[in-house]
């Protein structure tokens, strides 16, 4: 199991790395073949932020670990608001920008809400794959058309767009293809540690995706947020998180019910994406909590993280 869990560590090691050199290669290989910068930010940078999850669900769909996927995909919801915006609140109170509430933060709660329905005969059809796959594209398209008829990105996307790497096409080209490459074999390597590790501790793949590769996979999250509030961009911390949860869901979703159907527990549907549906709910009162200003208070982070302490707790216990 040692070698397992190490070949775990290295394979996030890995992922992360690659998804940055992944994005970073095809967002200027974009720009060298003339694509405006403001399609790359909405699409190749805002996915960006979920690929670690995307490629781990593409390889455990395709090596028949469906239920790998769709743990790490609510798994990471949880870990995002729990832990990750729990964490940074702690080091800094976080406010809510307009945007956030009066966009993102509804959208985030509608994906949920289909997610959970779709979900709800307890399985995940090629059919559920595909509203889900309809969904992100109209979530996209909205928001690319928000930013037109405003004539400006939100401030997450300008400050991403502004790191956007300057390289050369044959550069550029490289940066994506070795990225590409690093990311499918360390997704590949983690899918196959984390089956390994199941079998060893005799415990389900579902567990180990809500836990150890959901944690891992909201490592760049973590970073990032962290990052933003400590260089005085509070307000962005909250748009990263919201935006990758909405795509955990609608895109990373999607990919084992197009590529490998499968059934889930009635204890997923209850206790996992209820937690998920409820800390969602919990973000959104923070938000629009009458009488309150629209911060997530160092206290209320406590709340948040022990919330995520305890869900692990329990799901650890109950293995």
């Amino acid at each position: 199991m040692w070698v397992s869990l190490l070949l775990m560590i290295l394979g996030f090691i890995a992922l992360i790395w690659s998804a940055d050199r992944f994005v970073s290669g095809a967002a200027a290989t974009a720009a060298n073949l003339g694509v405006s910068k403001m399609l790359i930010g909405l699409t190749i940078v805002s996915l960006g932020t979920s690929a670690p999850e995307i490629f781990v669900a593409v390889v455990a769909a395709i090596e028949d670990s469906p239920r790998l996927a769709i743990a790490n995909a609510v798994g990471s919801n949880i870990a995002n608001i729990g832990l990750v915006l729990g964490i940074t609140a702690l080091v800094r109170p976080l406010p809510f920008s307009k945007t956030v509430r009066r966009t993102e933060l509804p959208w985030l709660l509608g994906a949920t809400v289909l997610a959970i329905f779709l979900l709800f005969d307890r399985s995940l059809s090629f059919v559920d794959g595909c509203i889900l796959f309809l969904a992100i594209c109209a979530v996209m398209w909205r928001l690319y058309m928000n930013t037109k008829s405003s004539n400006n990105a939100t401030p997450a996307l300008q400050e991403e767009l502004e790191e956007l790497a300057d390289m050369t096409t044959r550069q550029s080209i490289a940066s994506l293809s070795l990225g590409l490459i690093v990311l499918l074999v360390s997704a590949q390597v983690l899918v196959h540690a984390a089956t390994d590790i199941a079998v060893t501790l005799g415990v389900s793949e579902t567990l180990i995706g809500l836990t150890i590769v959901a944690i891992g996979t909201s490592l760049p999250e973590l970073t990032a947020t962290i990052s933003s509030a400590v260089k005085g961009h509070a307000d962005i911390a909250i748009g990263n998180v919201v935006g990758s949860n909405i795509l955990n869901i609608l895109a990373v979703l999607s990919v084992p019910a197009l590529l490998n159907p499968t059934t889930i527990d009635y204890s997923f549907l209850w206790r996992d994406c209820g937690v998920m549906l409820a800390l969602t709910l919990m973000l959104a009162l923070f938000a629009y909590g009458v009488g309150s200003k629209p911060v997530i208070t160092r206290f209320e982070g406590a709340v948040m993280l022990t919330a995520w302490v305890g869900y692990n707790t329990l799901i650890i216990q109950q293995a």
